[in-house]
């Protein structure tokens, strides 16, 4: 299970006009910003915007000055493939170790869509033992209880976490887990392929995969 919200991107002003610097274009650029306050490419910065980013992360630099902020909740198995992509990244979590006791345990606090009836079975007893656990902890503060918490864990528990990257990234992202096994993957690709100027800017490679 993913979920992703609060999209927010960024900086495409200061991107596009950033990338007219090298051939001192600036009398060419006819982007707007429209009263709502989405930003509008005009045609001749569509159009540069485009020829850099099909020519290869050399020339697509203005890219990694495009930011876009995201909420995604998920597993932390599918945490641990998102942490490689360590460059360009920023992102501010959930704390399980300050919060976990915070509210009870139940399965909507686990990613298992994809588990058997046995599976499922041995998730609800772990959550048992781990609702049991938080309950005495509340109560007497007793570090093993949180211990046992944080130790006993599954790696299906969905943590929420503010991320923030730029275009670049979500290029490499894209290409790299679309056809990946964990649904997750599925679920974010099409949350990029969504993005303002997507087709034009980050799937530049499809032209040449089909």
């Amino acid at each position: 299970m993913l979920k992703v919200e609060k999209i927010s991107v960024m900086n495409f002003e200061n991107a596009i006009r950033g990338a007219r610097n090298p051939l001192n274009s600036w009398d060419r650029y006819d982007s707007h910003t429209e009263p709502d306050g989405t930003f509008v490419l005009g045609e001749n910065d569509l159009s540069l915007a485009r020829r850099l980013a099909k020519a290869g992360s050399d020339h697509r630099k203005f890219l990694r000055q495009v930011l876009v902020s995201m909420d995604i909740t998920g597993p932390l198995y599918w945490w641990k493939e998102f942490d490689t992509y360590k460059v360009g990244t920023v992102a501010n979590s959930t704390s399980t170790m300050h919060k976990i006791h915070a509210k009870p345990f139940g399965r909507e606090d686990f990613s298992c869509d994809g588990m058997s009836r046995a599976g499922l079975a041995v998730l609800d007893d772990v959550i048992a033992y781990l609702e049991a656990a938080r309950l005495r902890f509340v109560e007497t503060k007793d570090k093993q209880d949180w211990l046992d918490m944080i130790q006993l864990l599954p790696e299906s528990y969905n943590q929420l976490r503010t991320v923030t990257l730029n275009y670049e990234v979500l290029i490499n992202m894209y290409y790299a887990r679309r056809s990946h096994k964990l649904n997750e993957w599925h679920v974010l690709c099409d949350a990029i392929k969504a993005l303002p100027y997507a087709n034009e800017l980050i799937l530049v490679r499809e032209e040449n995969d089909n």
